[in-house]
């Protein structure tokens, strides 16, 4: 297991910013030729760090072929299996363009157990019915509690249960890095 931690217990920066692009160019290139091409493809990112995740991946495609790959943002709150009273949560999804029939790359920027994505995948029906879904994360922790696994995959880390791992993209943060900390974090 690798370790991200200095000798001062600080977190280590597995991806630096031009990691992530470098990343990204990669991913970019695998998702179009597993498709054979932007034909069908759009790109749906989880809210609130799997959007600009989501849409740097589609910027990337988009100049890689030349043409205006969609993409949009998927609020999963109302699906997500630790929120009680899920009626009364707003659905903040920017899903401006059709999915029936599309081939969507799901895009977050950590996977872990999977149950962010089991409700991304109940959201996402909710705005029709794609051809197929395909996962894409920045981030592979493991430790998955169901059978879900990333299509395509940034960087895979082994993480151990008293840690997480940050992503931080400029759009929200300020900066582009990825780094793990000591601690667990809530679900939300």
């Amino acid at each position: 297991m690798q370790k991200w931690h200095n000798l001062r217990g600080m977190p280590e920066t597995p991806l630096s910013a031009l990691d992530m692009r470098r990343t990204l160019g990669r991913m970019a290139h695998q998702v179009l030729e597993n498709n054979r091409g932007s034909g069908a493809l759009v790109v749906v990112g989880i809210m609130k760090h799997g959007l600009p995740f989501a849409r740097r991946l589609a910027f990337a495609m988009t100049q890689i072929e030349g043409t205006t790959i969609p993409c949009g943002g998927l609020d999963i709150r109302r699906f997500r299996d630790d929120i009680e009273s899920q009626e009364q949560v707003p659905d903040e999804s920017e899903v401006p363009f059709g999915i029936t029939g599309k081939t969507v790359v799901l895009a977050d920027e950590v996977i872990h157990t999977g149950r962010t994505i089991r409700a991304a995948m109940d959201a996402l029906v909710k705005h029709g019915r794609p051809a197929s879904i395909q996962l894409a994360v920045l981030i592979d922790r493991g430790g998955r509690e169901l059978p879900i696994q990333p299509n395509y995959i940034g960087m895979k880390m082994e993480v151990g249960d008293d840690e997480r791992v940050i992503v931080k993209f400029s759009e929200v943060d300020g900066e582009d890095s990825v780094f793990v900390v000591k601690g667990t974090v809530p679900c939300g």
